[in-house]
């Protein structure tokens, strides 16, 4: 029975929230875990005592407190549907205070190394040109890289200078593209694409070698290639590019508000993060050149 109310809940998750197979793989997992700990307890005998035991249970196998929030998450949002739809009349979840998170600054790229890594795909080769034409639009646009490897052909238009992105929940935004993001897509899109393509039929906007679309860890492995060709040491990811997006822009003085409709953030406070990235950079700067700092 608790495994059939699970693959219930998992169903009505996407279609109430359109959310992400890897939230959806996290959520699932989650529960069937929880399930396994419960041992012959049905979901409906679930005490708030029960969940507390069943948190200490994880703090002890050193579960990080992110991780411990995301199962919170995921256990009140399943309790609710369970109220919803009658199987049980009290969430046991029901005013369990979170896990306090670090606020952990992201890792990013200064303007110097994006350059740098920008000048590392070899423009004369095929694959070169995808991949420039890649980092180009990841950073011009600070996509995520599922957004990314996600594009279909019809999302961009060159000619109209804009990208339709499907971010999370399946939100629809429009974003600008820039003269040298358009210049290297292009050079992919009239010359290495239908190369890529193979004669074959793909709608997928940036392909493998395969003329297949891209997956995200060989775009994972791409990045990460050319950092290490840049000599770049950070332990960087597609995603480091999206901060870099939005870090240089509040740097050079965009309202935080057209920065998080750009991001496809639903919460301004998800934005804020690149202000104080902003105000720790000229702490240091003023900690490392001011007498007095």
């Amino acid at each position: 029975m608790n495994n059939q109310l699970i693959d219930q809940f998992i169903d009505f998750y996407w279609l109430t929230t359109g959310a992400s197979q890897n939230t959806l793989s996290a959520y699932r997992s989650d529960l069937k875990i929880f399930n396994k700990w419960l041992g012959d307890v049905r979901f409906e005998n679930v005490s708030k005592n029960l969940v507390h035991e069943y948190f200490s249970h994880r703090k002890d196998s050193n579960l990080s407190a992110s991780s411990q929030s995301r199962i919170l998450t995921c256990l009140h949002s399943f309790f609710q549907y369970l109220i919803e739809h009658q199987i049980i009349k009290n969430d046991p979840t029901d005013q369990i205070d979170y896990p306090k998170l670090d606020k952990k600054l992201p890792i990013f790229l200064n303007i110097q190394e994006v350059e740098k890594l920008l000048d590392m795909p070899n423009i004369k080769s095929i694959f070169g040109q995808r991949d420039r034409a890649m980092i180009e639009l990841l950073y011009s646009c600070g996509l995520r890289v599922s957004e990314l490897i996600n594009l279909s052909f019809h999302n961009i238009s060159l000619k109209d200078e804009f990208v339709r992105v499907h971010g999370k929940g399946n939100k629809e935004r429009m974003l600008p593209l820039g003269e040298i993001a358009i210049e290297y897509l292009d050079v992919y899109e009239n010359n290495a694409r239908p190369i890529l393509l193979k004669n074959g039929q793909c709608d997928s906007y940036f392909l493998s070698n395969r003329g297949s679309a891209m997956s995200r860890q060989n775009f994972f492995y791409i990045i990460k290639s050319y950092a290490s060709l840049a000599g770049i040491e950070k332990p960087i990811s597609p995603h480091s590019l999206r901060h870099a997006f939005a870090t240089h822009l509040v740097q050079k003085g965009a309202d935080l508000r057209s920065v998080q409709l750009m991001l496809g953030h639903s919460d301004i406070s998800s934005t804020q993060l690149y202000t104080h990235i902003q105000n720790a950079q000229l702490k240091a700067q003023h900690q490392k050149h001011h007498p007095r700092g």
